[in-house]
């Protein structure tokens, strides 16, 4: 895809060097260009990026590794995506923040303040309606609640979304790249203006139920769940949904998740295993006294269709969705035989991201949810702009 140099690219070959090629030759990026990627852990990644900073030397280049990639080609596996911003339509400063173990809030803020300082240097007449946000953080940093909500609180109104870096299920090591090098650890910020009208937006196919689980023991730290209700979690969670303990699977728990209501709107809290002890890990923050529902599942693709037609509405039809598509929705769709159909509807709107370990909207982390950013075409030709 390109309108007025947006180009979008993706490459299935194995070959770090050749895949890093074949996407530079389909994105043709311009000097001063922003590039983003997405690429399967399975990549040499010092190859890699290495291969990545001798062909997008004029470039600011971030990007991830994940749980598969969305782009051009399909909804896939071991493959490499990208996007590139031209300048002419994109004026972006990215930033980095490491040691999320030892993150403070105050670091959070001062990214956040140097990010929008640097932009307006370079765009004086940026209003916030013009402006939005796009995180990359480590999916098993932990980390994902207390730096999204930072920086939502720093940016105030600019949209922001994003999603956590994937190992292809590994669950071992995820990066994010910046300033030529992949990190773990770390998460890397971009704010951006532009002149194309944009939404940011979040949906799933999960519809809270009647029946409550209150969080009754918890260690806050390893996001595990001890009990449920004043009893052993997965005991608790397993007789709710009318099974034994001891069948409880992930396709259960991509099944059957729950949510906790924010602000009147239900955000989606994954389960990740079970322990054990009867103990229930979680990929999102939980905290005793949290209260929590159990769901039913609707129809999956009717959601993400009704999603693009709120958007077209809008927008027009999108001309590139940067977009962050939970694991265990992969995981859904691969099981109900409907990956090609989700496939149709992300190629149909123009997507290119990643599938994730956790998804960010605004302040929220969460799960199972689709997520990220829908940009519409220019209100008129835009300029080219000329120097840094």
């Amino acid at each position: 895809m390109d309108t007025e140099q947006l180009r979008t690219a993706q490459s299935r070959l194995i070959d770090a060097r050749a895949a890093a090629r074949d996407i530079h030759a389909q994105l043709v990026p311009k000097i001063g260009s922003t590039v983003l990627f997405f690429c399967s852990s399975q990549y040499n990644l010092e190859v890699l990026g290495d291969e990545i900073n001798r062909l997008f030397a004029g470039n600011e280049v971030i990007g991830c590794t994940t749980a598969g990639e969305i782009g051009p080609a399909g909804y896939l596996d071991n493959s490499l995506s990208a996007v590139c911003f031209p300048q002419n339509l994109f004026t972006a400063v990215t930033g980095r923040l490491d040691n999320l173990a030892s993150f403070r809030a105050s670091q959070g803020r001062d990214l956040a303040c140097d990010l929008k300082l640097r932009l307006r240097a370079r765009t004086p007449e940026t209003r916030l309606n013009d402006t939005f946000g796009f995180l990359l953080i480590d999916g098993l940093s932990k980390r994902e609640e207390t730096v999204i909500t930072t920086l939502h609180e720093a940016l105030g109104d600019i949209a922001l979304a994003g999603g956590s870096a994937g190992d292809d299920q590994h669950f071992k090591h995820t990066h994010v790249f910046h300033e030529g090098s992949f990190h773990n650890d770390s998460a890397v910020l971009l704010l951006a203006a532009t002149s194309l009208p944009f939404r940011a937006f979040i949906t799933h196919h999960y519809q809270p139920g009647n029946e409550r689980l209150l969080v009754t023991e918890a260690d806050v730290r390893t996001r595990t769940v001890i009990k449920l209700n004043g009893q052993p979690a997965a005991q608790e969670y397993a007789r709710l949904l009318g099974i034994e303990p001891e069948k409880l699977s992930p396709a259960y728990f991509a099944a059957s998740p729950v949510v906790t209501i924010l602000r009147g709107t239900p955000y989606v809290r994954s389960i990740q295993k079970q322990n054990p002890d009867g103990s229930l890990t979680f990929y999102c923050a939980i905290e005793e006294g949290q209260s929590l529902q159990v769901t039913g599942a609707l129809d999956l693709v009717e959601n993400m269709r009704a999603t693009f037609q709120n958007l077209h509405s809008q927008l027009g039809e999108p001309i590139l969705t940067l977009a962050c598509d939970c694991v265990l929705r992969k995981l859904i769709a691969t099981q109900k035989g409907i990956r090609r159909f989700v496939e149709d509807i992300l190629k149909d709107n123009s997507s290119v991201g990643f599938t994730t370990y956790g998804e960010q909207f605004k302040g929220i982390h969460a799960n199972q949810t689709f997520t990220g950013i829908a940009f519409g075409k220019p209100p008129h030709p835009p300029e080219t702009r000329t120097g840094p």
